[in-house]
């Protein structure tokens, strides 16, 4: 079974059974070097920095795939109320930190 994660507080035909506690995945990214250049190139131009938006997507993806395997070896086998939240690392850094958390629970089918 897929693991059910959501940004609501409920998943519609279940209970929650029980609360496992926050689960979180982190993952701190930089861009590579060809994500760079192409990324200073085209802020100097202007427009859609591609490279970076990519960057920024699998950082997401890692830090989501952190986050389930948490929740997992919490017990969990749902996540509710799913948040994420970015910051840099340091001032004037190209390095992003990615914070991805919800709820880690137990749900069973209704009755």
């Amino acid at each position: 079974m897929n693991m059910p994660v959501t940004t609501t507080f409920t998943i519609e035909g279940y209970r929650i059974k029980q609360y496992k506690g926050v689960a979180r995945g982190i993952i701190v990214r930089a861009p590579t070097i060809a994500q760079g250049l192409v990324g200073g190139l085209k802020s100097i131009i202007g427009g859609n920095i591609g490279a970076y938006t990519e960057m920024c997507e699998q950082a997401r993806a890692q830090a989501f795939d952190l986050l389930v395997e948490h929740a997992q070896a919490m017990g969990a086998n749902a996540i509710v109320g799913l948040r994420y939240d970015a910051s840099d690392v340091v001032s004037n850094s190209s390095a992003t930190e990615v914070l991805c958390y919800g709820t880690a629970v137990v749900i069973e089918p209704e009755k």
